[in-house]
């Protein structure tokens, strides 16, 4: 009888855990398509480039980190390795990129 009791607990907090998760996707994905919108918007707008552009890059640096972490689950518990090598990499990009800009501008 203890054993049921136990499983049906577990499973109550599991239905709960996944839940709230599912409501997070749910907003995350929710922000995201406001976000195509707005951007959408300032490029059909009559606005200066000069304040589209970064606003159009926090956008899409904001909507890439929604993915990796509700998505991509970097959130949870056990994906630090993955984690580590994404940063790795966009780290590894970042400099390369910052490298040959400056190469080319001297």
């Amino acid at each position: 009888m203890a054993d049921n009791t136990n499983s049906n607990i577990h499973d109550q907090f599991h239905k709960e855990k996944h839940k709230e998760e599912m409501k997070h996707q749910v907003i995350t994905f929710a922000m995201m398509i406001a976000f195509t919108i707005i951007a959408f918007g300032l490029v059909a707008g009559d606005f200066s480039k000069l304040f589209v552009v970064p606003i159009i890059l926090v956008l899409a640096a904001v909507q890439v980190l929604f993915q990796l972490y509700y998505f991509m689950h970097l959130n949870q518990k056990g994906h630090e390795m993955p984690a580590l090598m994404i940063y790795s990499g966009v780290f590894a990009a970042v400099l390369t990129i910052l490298a040959l800009t400056t190469i080319t501008w001297i």
